[in-house]
């Protein structure tokens, strides 16, 4: 860089910095970080343009809000294009991140209830599926599955019964 390149970039930024930095602030909703990176990044395009300009332009601050702006404007598309970033959290540390122990084992329990109700006869599963699951009463299971009240009783305590030898069977229970 050239002693007049150096003196012209040191004349923009002193006259120039602090009324783009306050402006940058603005358009980045108070970021200062952010509008500290646009403030550079039009800096560094007024310099690298300066040799463009007329001699004694006068008019270069209104040329500098609207390079910021458009600096702006271009980081917010971006950010909006790519998903949001995690912060501390590497690939490596997601890779080898393992469930939660609880969360595993319910999934696991839940897996092996389903298999042994799949076992049970239709007429089992539908009495334990309105009494249980449901939580309807005997009356509202016998109303929806339009069998006897007794029959209802009758049905939940074999499908009980039935449910905890496939349980056992599948080491659930004891």
């Amino acid at each position: 860089m050239q002693a007049k390149e150096r003196t012209d970039l040191r004349a923009l930024y002193d006259q120039h910095a602090s009324a783009l930095f306050g402006f940058a602030v603005q358009l980045c909703s108070g970021d200062r970080g952010r509008a500290e990176d646009i403030v550079q990044e039009t800096l560094v395009r007024a310099w690298q343009h300066l040799p463009e300009q007329p001699p004694g332009r006068q008019g270069i601050r209104p040329w500098l809000f609207t390079v910021a702006r458009r600096i702006a404007i271009d980081q917010h598309r971006r950010s909006q294009a790519r998903p949001d970033e995690v912060a501390g959290v590497g690939a490596d540390q997601i890779l080898m991140s393992t469930p939660d122990d609880t969360d595993l084992e319910e999934s696991l329990n839940r897996i092996v209830i389903l298999d042994a109700l799949a076992a049970l006869s239709a007429e089992h599963r539908e009495v334990l599926m309105q009494t249980y699951y449901a939580g309807h009463t005997v009356a509202e299971a016998a109303r929806v599955l339009q069998i006897p009240v007794g029959t209802v009783k009758s049905r939940a305590f074999y499908a009980l019964k039935a449910l905890h030898l496939a349980l056992m069977e599948r080491g659930m229970t004891q």
